[in-house]
């Protein structure tokens, strides 16, 4: 699952209206016309490789979603479910990214996903038995935890679609 098929399955299960997505893109520091956020909608005809980088693939009615771009969209999420957060003294302005490599893109999602709409570890379960699929408050920790940790778990392409199909299913109907 690349990351504008995260984009897609987002927007839809949320229901986010174009002019909503390209203010989300701004509050997460990424400037889109109308045009371009259309393009960045759509599935890719070609399949790109787990480990591309943060090259911009631009083909006339297609742009490719890199790590960055996601990592800002689901930072702008945030911001607009939840309003901006007033800067603490001392700390930095910019926060590190989070996603390092393609397989820490759907825990990075997941957690901000869970933080933009206030979701609890038991939301996360209620979420993911929506789509057919069983999993304890241990196994959710561990796909909250920060890379490197011991008990860290990767969230596979198979558990992010579900769990985006569950989100759907949750606040669509």
């Amino acid at each position: 699952m690349d990351n504008n098929d995260i984009l897609i399955r987002l927007r839809y299960a949320q229901d986010i209206k174009d002019q909503d997505m390209i203010e989300i893109f701004k509050l997460g520091g990424v400037h889109l016309t109308k045009e371009q956020v259309l393009k960045v909608l759509t599935r890719s005809d070609e399949s790109y490789d787990d480990d591309y980088d943060d090259e911009e693939v631009e083909t006339e009615d297609h742009i490719k979603c890199t790590n960055s771009m996601l990592e800002s969209f689901l930072n702008g999420f945030i911001t607009f479910k939840r309003g901006p957060q007033e800067p603490k003294p001392g700390q930095p302005n910019k926060p590190d990214r989070s996603i390092k490599n393609a397989s820490s893109v759907n825990n990075v999602m997941l957690k901000k996903v869970k933080i933009a709409l206030k979701l609890t570890s038991e939301d996360i379960i209620d979420i993911l038995e929506e789509a057919g699929v069983k999993i304890t408050k241990g196994e959710v920790s561990a796909l909250l935890r920060k890379e490197g940790h011991k008990n860290y778990k990767v969230f596979g392409d198979q558990y992010a679609r579900n769990f985006l199909k569950g989100l759907a299913i949750k606040y669509r109907g």
